[in-house]
């Protein structure tokens, strides 16, 4: 071979194996802008449908904590014939009704809610985004070891709505809209505080049940350790039962049911914190 073919081939090898040239801070900032574009694009997407399809969004999905055949019932009323043997279980009315005192009311609720389900179906997707964005700064390795975030992410969120919906929405629903101070005070109650109240719940408990995801993190970067949380952990409960009493309405059932998964995925999060520390010292 000639030598000017060899020293070409020498220097296409060479820049082939280059390392890529490092972004600077501002290419940095407009990467992450396209990525929240994409974002934003793939929310608004989703919410345009959960705005078309509004008989689904409110009359099954929303009201749902509110019938009578709500599947939390039906089970909570078969549980009662199994133990008692008796309906001291189940939920035979409400002694509430729901009404709209704003001329916009019902069309900024459309909205609204429309935009939650938005987010809410879109949560993957931003997930999604987001590992796209980290993932160019991960060493190979780290790449291999947090390949299932977005599976894992979209798992725990999809749980958690779920859990606010079937559990902790219908019991908080039940005692709040049936409590009275007297039977001289009849509850009406209006739509939006209706709609915030079920919202709150629901999308409040599928991020707190994104604790594991953020514990893996927090310790793959070495701000928290296992030894760490197992330290404080009469602490991390005490804070958990605050968020918890924040995101519940002001009743004891559901601040419990809030406060004890959410306090098992403290307790996850240790053994995936010890993990993670003991995958890093290999």
């Amino acid at each position: 071979m000639p030598l000017d073919q060899e020293f070409d081939l020498e220097e296409l090898q060479r820049s082939t194996q280059e390392e890529p040239e490092e972004m600077t801070f501002m290419d940095h900032i407009e990467e992450l802008r396209w990525h929240l574009v994409r974002s934003i694009i793939v929310v608004l997407a989703m919410t345009v449908l959960a705005f078309v399809f509004k008989n689904i969004l409110f009359d099954q999905i929303i009201f749902g904590p509110k019938r009578l055949d709500f599947w939390t019932y039906r089970a909570l009323c078969d549980l009662g014939y199994r133990i008692y043997g008796d309906d001291s279980l189940c939920i035979k009315e409400f002694s509430f009704r729901i009404t709209n005192i704003s001329m916009s009311g019902q069309f900024t609720s459309h909205l609204f809610i429309s935009f939650l389900a938005g987010i809410v179906l879109a949560f993957p997707y931003i997930i999604w985004e987001i590992w796209r964005f980290v993932k160019p700064a991960l060493h190979a390795t780290e790449k291999n070891k947090t390949r299932g975030v977005v599976f894992y992410g979209s798992l725990l969120f999809a749980a958690g709505v779920l859990f606010g919906y079937y559990f902790l929405s219908p019991i908080s629903v039940n005692f709040m809209g049936s409590y009275k101070v007297s039977d001289e005070v009849e509850n009406y109650i209006s739509l939006d505080s209706y709609l915030n109240f079920v919202a709150s719940l629901t999308f409040g408990s599928g991020l707190l049940f994104e604790l594991p995801l953020a514990i893996f993190f927090l310790a793959k970067i070495g701000l928290i350790t296992s030894d760490y949380m197992k330290r404080y952990r009469s602490y991390a409960f005490v804070i958990i039962l605050i968020i918890s009493a924040i995101v519940t309405p002001p009743d004891v059932a559901s601040q419990i049911l809030m406060t004890l998964p959410i306090y098992g995925l403290y307790e996850i999060g240790i053994w995936i914190a010890r993990r993670v520390e003991k995958r890093q010292a290999l």
